[in-house]
């Protein structure tokens, strides 16, 4: 007899096909095509420390006091739309109790304002739509997705160049697991400024072309390791003048040996990491495990009721003939 399929099984055999090819289609097409740097980005970090400024009003470096750095970063979504980058632009400023609240940004001891353009899948730097400076490496405000663990070349925009940021394990924020890298930049020289003579130890002077030179005690970045996001960052800034020619710093205009993220940035930048990381992570590996399992499931409940029904009937019996009698024996002769 011709064996026949219910309409429910073929559905559950349809079903199981589509969700077979549905969980490498999430892993390998849709992951990666949701691993892009977000355009409509609107967050504010704050680092605070204890260090050394000089003082404009007392003309002086004064020592022990409090610093704060807020950086600001802002997505130009129109821009990042009609280029197809990441846009991002960001206010940096260094101050003191004196210039907090900043009503007035140019209170600060230090204000920036710049423009990022990077790719959004590689996180590579893209000289493009008015990026202002122009920089390079591969780390800058975020590290890119799915992170290695190796060196990073991070840009250091006081520098004006990169910095090389060497793997150094793991670390736990506020709970949440990061990859850290860490480094420093020796006392290099990064241009020149007029100041007062008196300022760099040359009083007969009037005027002097004072050397400007940076260094870094000390950099530390945890990174979640899916997303690149930075949920950690400390610095620890030395900004000095020479009189021309001098190898001595004359005074000193910046020095901590830490200032680092405050513990409400902290938490603020694991939610949004453990926020992001957990929708790739249900993209990438949860549905195409959860697919395939499904799949096979449904398949296999097919090829179970399939073989139940036997292969001379429906209900697994043999086929039996209404019409037929029992044959008989008969004796044999000898």
């Amino acid at each position: 007899m011709r064996r026949t399929v219910s309409p429910f099984s073929l559905l559950t055999l349809g079903l199981g096909a589509f969700l077979l090819a549905l969980a490498p289609l999430l892993a390998w097409y849709v992951e990666p095509r949701a691993e892009r740097t977000p355009v409509d980005v609107d967050t504010t970090t704050v680092f605070t420390g204890t260090g050394s400024y000089f003082d404009t009003g007392a003309v002086k470096t004064v020592h022990g006091r409090r610093i704060t750095v807020t950086r600001q970063v802002r997505g130009d979504v129109a821009a990042s739309e009609k280029s197809g980058r990441a846009v991002w632009d960001v206010s940096t400023s260094v101050d003191t109790d004196a210039s907090l609240p900043a009503a007035d940004p140019h209170d600060a001891l230090q204000w920036t304002l710049e423009r990022w353009v990077t790719d959004r899948r590689t996180n590579a730097p893209v000289h493009c739509c008015g990026e202002q400076p122009s920089f390079e490496g591969e780390a800058y405000l975020k590290f890119p997705f799915d992170v290695h663990k190796r060196a990073y070349r991070w840009w250091d925009n006081t520098l004006g160049a990169t910095v090389t940021l060497s793997y150094r394990g793991t670390k736990r924020i506020q709970g949440y697991e990061g990859y850290r890298f860490t480094g420093t930049v020796p006392a290099t020289r990064t241009g020149s400024r007029l100041v007062p003579g008196t300022v760099v130890g040359q009083p007969k002077r009037n005027q002097v072309l004072a050397e400007e030179w940076y260094a870094n005690h000390g950099i530390e970045l945890v990174a979640d390791p899916r997303t690149g996001r930075i949920v950690y960052a400390a610095i620890g800034p030395r900004k000095t003048l020479r009189a021309p020619g001098s190898a001595k710093d004359a005074v000193v205009l910046l020095d901590s040996e830490r200032i680092a993220f405050t513990p409400a940035t902290q938490r603020q930048q694991v939610a949004l990491a453990d926020d992001d990381s957990g929708r790739l992570r249900l993209l990438g590996t949860t549905l195409p495990l959860g697919a395939g399992a499904a799949g096979l499931a449904a398949l296999g409940a097919v090829f179970v009721v399939r073989g139940r029904g036997g292969r001379g009937g429906t209900d697994g019996s043999e086929p039996s003939n209404p019409d037929s009698s029992p044959t008989v024996l008969e004796p044999s002769t000898m």
